[in-house]
């Protein structure tokens, strides 16, 4: 009697432990905390009151904090915007000129809570063209430019974050891909320097623009297969120049980039409107793009037209 006994206490025990097993884990985030006592401070480097814009470096140094926040999205008022988990950046604004910006932040609490603050700011980036990329686009005047479809590598493409086309180059000898890429070989580009020394830019693509295949829709087209489109290329477009933003030196680049507003088009289509003067002089000028979509590296390589 006594050992039946002691064989059931053993099978409940066992069964016990079994459901206790079965149990399923409770996770939590712990008390939601909504972020509060938000505050924003900026400082533009060199305000005083002769600069109120800052001494033209485009520096600011923009930090926030708050109870209760995980972490901080920083929309820039420029487009760009960054996720800063401790709050606090220098920030480097990179449009020629005097600009308002309104600086907004977003702080993150548990489970997503958010709160947020905003705070308009006014900075000046003082850029000047060098004076030798001015004359060898413009020739001080009104200069026109084409692919340099004669030789090797008149476009080209390679790997993100690279500054070379280590995968593909346009051979003039492999008439199939000279075929395909007709649409960009007859394009003209002309830069033309204004009174104030800016430099305008218009681009006549003879009614179709080559684009890679997998940023037709980007411009508004159906498709997907690389080609010529009947692309308006908007008229005259000012060029904003400033310091590049990517990783070359110079010992690979000017370091000097330019935005084409509107659809960004210079000779062909990839979704790219920043591009960043490789090599220039009065012969030939050399530019890279980021592909809006593909995130690779883009070339073309530009002769005066004869």
């Amino acid at each position: 009697m006594i050992t039946n006994i002691k064989s059931i206490t053993f099978v409940l025990l066992a069964m016990l432990i079994g459901f206790g097993s079965c149990k399923k884990e409770k996770y939590s985030f712990g008390e939601i905390k909504t972020p509060t006592d938000l505050t924003i401070t900026t400082t533009v480097a060199g305000v005083d009151n002769s600069n109120p814009g800052g001494d033209g470096s485009g520096n600011v140094v923009i930090t926030v904090t708050a109870s209760n926040a995980i972490t901080y999205n920083i929309d820039f008022g420029d487009g760009k915007s960054q996720i800063v988990p401790n709050g606090s950046i220098t920030y480097k604004y990179a449009n020629p000129g005097t600009f308002d910006y309104t600086v907004s932040v977003n702080a993150i609490g548990t489970a997503g809570t958010t709160s947020t603050i905003s705070k308009k700011i006014t900075v000046f980036v003082d850029f000047q063209v060098p004076t030798y990329i001015l004359d060898a686009l413009t020739n001080n005047s009104s200069k026109v430019w084409v692919l340099d479809k004669a030789n090797y590598g008149m476009l080209g493409m390679g790997p993100a974050g690279g500054f070379a086309p280590t995968w593909w180059n346009l051979d003039p000898a492999n008439s199939a891909d000279m075929a395909e890429k007709a649409p960009a070989l007859d394009d003209e580009v002309t830069f033309t320097k204004d009174a104030l020394s800016n430099i305008l830019m218009t681009v006549d693509n003879k009614g179709f623009t080559f684009m890679n295949g997998n940023c037709v829709s980007y411009y508004g087209f159906s498709g997907s297969t690389n080609g010529g489109y009947p692309l308006e290329t908007g008229g005259t477009k000012k060029l904003k120049f400033m310091n590049a933003t990517s990783a070359t030196t110079t010992a690979n680049s000017t370091r000097i980039q330019f935005e084409v507003p509107g659809n960004g088009i210079i000779i062909f289509g990839v979704a790219s409107h920043t591009y960043e003067i490789l090599e220039i002089d009065k012969d030939h000028v050399y530019l890279h793009c980021v592909g809006g979509v593909d995130g690779f590296s883009w070339f073309q390589r530009l002769i005066p037209k004869l």
